[in-house]
């Protein structure tokens, strides 16, 4: 993996979390609590697996065992 694309799938994440709060958000002004954040949950999951994985790469990277070119 390029670094390049390293950055792009570290803004991804941040999206998907930026898009889980506008999903809360909006889904808050129209059903109650509990269904805003059970629809919100799994983007916001999806953004922390995400991170998760971009933080082992920049690990890898910093020990030098994987190299992002």
């Amino acid at each position: 993996m390029d670094r390049s694309r390293f950055v792009s799938l570290a803004v991804g994440a941040f999206g998907l979390v930026f898009v889980s709060f506008l999903l809360r958000g909006t889904t808050r002004l129209v059903a109650p609590y509990e269904v805003a954040v059970a629809v919100s949950s799994p983007v916001l999951f999806a953004a922390a697996a995400l991170m998760a994985v971009l933080v082992v790469l920049a690990v890898l990277d910093a020990t030098g065992i994987r190299r992002l070119t």
